[in-house]
């Protein structure tokens, strides 16, 4: 039991490592940060931001260097789903705005020390595309 803890929070800090990062990156690219680690019971959101008019909501997937696969696999048709519940939710939050808005993915590849990947996926996925990626990558 206390390694499956162990194992947990080990994988909770390198969430919040790349969150944490990508956080950085988009502020240095002129994003202004809204909020982290939206949650409701519907879903969650790693960040929102906005880049000039647009709203952005924002998810975060770290792995470290040396694991198989790259971390956009892990975000699954229902966890867009999840996140795109959650968006909703904010929007009706405050206010329904009229506003443009994307889903955005940033993958971020540690090793122990330093950020050896960084990806950003703009307009990853959309509620109307049924959750197939469609994006263009950026550095």
């Amino acid at each position: 039991m206390r390694d499956i803890k162990r194992a947990r929070g080990g994988h909770l800090r390198l969430g919040r490592r790349g969150e944490r990062i990508a956080r950085d990156y988009l502020t240095e690219k002129g994003f202004e940060m809204l909020l982290r680690n939206y949650r409701d019971k519907r879903g969650e959101i790693d960040i929102i931001c906005r880049e000039g008019d647009v709203l952005c909501f924002v998810e975060v997937k770290t792995r470290r260097y040396g694991s198989a696969g790259q971390p956009a696999e892990g975000l699954s048709p229902r966890q867009m789903r999840r996140i795109c519940n959650a968006a909703e939710k904010y929007i009706a939050d405050v206010g329904h705005p009229r506003v443009v808005y994307r889903f955005d993915l940033i993958e971020v590849v540690v090793d122990n020390w330093d950020v050896r990947d960084l990806r950003h996926w703009r307009d990853h996925f959309s509620p109307r595309d049924h959750f197939s990626p469609s994006a263009s990558c950026i550095s």
